[in-house]
């Protein structure tokens, strides 16, 4: 009896007969980063849709202007708070520029501009506290109902959240000035300069909700 042989012909992707890449894809650094700048969006994403809800609730806002010295809205923009916005976004400015030099083996140029990032984020971070002391002085506390509530949660996580990553660019400066970046090995700046630049995104968005709109 003759044996009948069938073929079965499996149809494969063009890409696995290519030579495995060692070198590319996404370092564990930059997707941990990537991972946890998702979890900070829905976190974010939580609080503006409270401060939307409760806005849309209160009817007028702020809810009670009464409350503030000289019957205002204390929530200016100059003379802190729009420079300190400037200051910020120009810093993402900066930070990428660190990222470009080492990319292009420029150490130096990752240190000066890493450099000049965690100053300006100092900066950003000691307008606002004195921004904070002149709104308490005026009367907006934490105690002065949900909009008092509502501004100093929003602006005091973005807060904690900078200051984090001024501790995450120091640490990268502190690396630099050491030596330990170059052009094949700088995964972690690439990683911190994703957060800041998240960071800047948010402030960029609360700013437009609180002065703005």
């Amino acid at each position: 009896m003759a044996t009948e042989t069938r073929v079965v012909a499996t149809e494969h992707s063009p890409v696995g007969g290519l030579a495995h890449d060692t070198t590319g894809g996404i370092s564990n650094p930059i997707l941990g980063m990537l991972l946890f700048i998702t979890s900070e969006v829905m976190f974010f994403a939580g609080l503006f849709a409270a401060y939307f809800n409760i806005r849309a609730n209160a009817g007028t806002w702020p809810p009670d202007v009464s409350i503030y010295e000289g019957n205002v809205d204390p929530l200016q923009i100059l003379p802190l708070v729009g420079p300190a916005t400037v200051i910020l976004i120009a810093s993402s400015f900066t930070c990428q520029m660190g990222v470009w030099a080492i990319r292009r083996n420029d150490r130096t140029g990752l240190t000066r501009a890493i450099g000049i990032t965690v100053v300006m984020g100092i900066v950003f971070l000691l307008m606002q506290a004195i921004d904070y002391t002149e709104l308490w002085s005026k009367g907006l506390t934490l105690a002065s109902g949900t909009y008092g509530t509502t501004y100093y949660t929003l602006t005091g996580f973005h807060g904690a959240h900078v200051f984090g990553g001024v501790v995450m660019l120091s640490v990268v400066l502190y690396r630099s000035m050491a030596g330990q970046f170059s052009a094949r090995h700088h995964d972690a700046v690439e990683a911190t300069s994703l957060y800041w630049h998240f960071v800047d995104v948010v402030w960029v968005a609360l700013f437009s909700i609180l002065y703005l709109l």
